[in-house]
C-alpha cells in the first residue's frame, strides 16, 4: 500500500516538508537565546486561536495566527519592561492559552470539541489544498524575514547589550522573532500539532550542535534533520495508524543519539588536529 496514491497524504508530506524546514530554521534562534520553551507556549496561545475559530466558524489558520501573533506582541512588551514580570506574563498567557483553546471550542459544541484533537497531535487528513497554500505563503513569509533580518537577530542571540550598541532595535527584533515562532508554531499545528511543534523547532536543532561549530551549518543542518523527522514520522504515522505529531517527535528525539555518536569520532578528531 503506497501512501502517496491517497491526494491527502501528498498533501500531507508537503506540509511535513515545510515544517520540517521552517520550524528549525526559528528553533536555532530560540535555542540561541535560551528560549527553548517559547515554542511550547506559543503553541498554547495558538490554540485559544483555533478554539475562537470553531466558535466564530473562521478559518483555523488565519485565526490561530492572528492570536499567536497577539500573543507574541504582548509577551514581548512586558518582557522589555521586566525579566521577572516578563517571565510570569508567559506562564500566564500560555496558561491562559490552552484553557481558552478547550474552553472556546467546548463553547462551539461537540464539532469543535473532536475537532480539537486533531490540532493537538496532528493530524493526515486536515490539511486541505486551500491550507497548503496558506502554508507555504507563511513559509515564504518567514524565510524572507530571515534573509532581510537574520543578521541582527543573530546579533541579539549573542548578546542583547551588543546588539543595542551597534543600534539594532533590540525589542523590535525580540519581537519579529517571537512573532516568526508564533508563525512556525501555526504552520506546524496541522500535522505536528500544537502540543508537539516545539520539539520539531528544538530536537533537530540540539543534534545539529552535535556536528556543527557555526551558526549557519547548524541551521542548515537542523533543518535537513527536520525533513528527515517529519518524513519518517508521517510515513511511521500513516503505516501505523496513529497521529502524526507523536511519531514525527520520537523521529526527532532518534535522531539525537544518533548525532551524539556520530559526533564522537568528530570530536577526537578535531581534538587531535587542534590539540
Amino acid at each position: 500500500m503506497n501512501m502517496l496514491s491517497y491526494d491527502f497524504m501528498q498533501r500531507a508530506l508537503i506540509a511535513a516538508v515545510i515544517v520540517g524546514v521552517i520550524a528549525p530554521l526559528i528553533g536555532t534562534y530560540l535555542v540561541q537565546r535560551r528560549l527553548a520553551l517559547l515554542g511550547d507556549g506559543m503553541g498554547h496561545v495558538a490554540l485559544t486561536g483555533v478554539g475562537i475559530a470553531f466558535l466564530l466558524d473562521t478559518a483555523p489558520i488565519a485565526t490561530a495566527m492572528v492570536v499567536a501573533a497577539i500573543g507574541a506582541v504582548i509577551i514581548e512588551v512586558i518582557r522589555a519592561r521586566s525579566r521577572t514580570a516578563g517571565d510570569l506574563a508567559l506562564a500566564l498567557i500560555f496558561y491562559g492559552g490552552i484553557a481558552g483553546g478547550v474552553l472556546f471550542a467546548s463553547l462551539a459544541g461537540g464539532r469543535g470539541t473532536a475537532a480539537l484533537t486533531q490540532y493537538l497531535f496532528g493530524s493526515l487528513t486536515t490539511v486541505s489544498a486551500s491550507d497548503l497554500v496558506g502554508l507555504a505563503l507563511l513559509a515564504l513569509i518567514v524565510i524572507v524575514v530571515l534573509v532581510v533580518f537574520g543578521r541582527e537577530m543573530f546579533a541579539l542571540s549573542l548578546d542583547v547589550d551588543t546588539a543595542r550598541v551597534q543600534g539594532i532595535r533590540t525589542t523590535g527584533m525580540s519581537t519579529l522573532l517571537t512573532v516568526l515562532a508564533a508563525v512556525a508554531v501555526v504552520v506546524g499545528m496541522r500535522t505536528v500539532g500544537l502540543l508537539l511543534v516545539s520539539a520539531i523547532m528544538i530536537v533537530p536543532v540540539a543534534a545539529a550542535q552535535q556536528l556543527t561549530r557555526s551558526f549557519l551549518s547548524t541551521m542548515a543542518l537542523a533543518a535537513v534533520l527536520g525533513v528527515i523527522a517529519a518524513t519518517v514520522g508521517l510515513t511511521s504515522s500513516f503505516y501505523l495508524a496513529v497521529p502524526p505529531g507523536p511519531t514525527i517527535v520520537f523521529a526527532a528525539l532518534a535522531l539525537f543519539p544518533i548525532a551524539a555518536l556520530i559526533a564522537v569520532p568528530i570530536r577526537k578528531r578535531r581534538r587531535l588536529e587542534h590539540p
